[in-house]
């Protein structure tokens, strides 16, 4: 059976995931933007990067609860 820290690790993970995938539906690093930059094909290539790191700093500081609902429903899974 895993160990807390990494139930918990993999539950940032994977809210991580899905507000990498929120962000991207915002359209958060989309070229010529509001941010006034137009990077053509290397900052449509990146945007990605962008957002995963964006969801990663999200998730480490709080995010938005899904990370502790997930880890509550993995270590349940486990005690059953």
């Amino acid at each position: 059976m895993p160990t807390e820290s990494a139930l918990r690790a993999k539950a940032l993970e994977l809210e991580a995931a899905f507000l990498s995938e929120m962000l991207r539906h915002a359209g958060l690093g989309e070229a010529g933007g509001e941010s006034g930059f137009d990077g053509g094909a290397g900052e449509a290539q990146f945007a990605s990067f962008l957002r995963d790191e964006q969801a990663r700093a999200m998730a480490g500081a709080g995010g938005i609860g899904l990370a502790e609902s997930l880890f509550r429903a993995m270590k349940g899974a486990g005690d059953a």
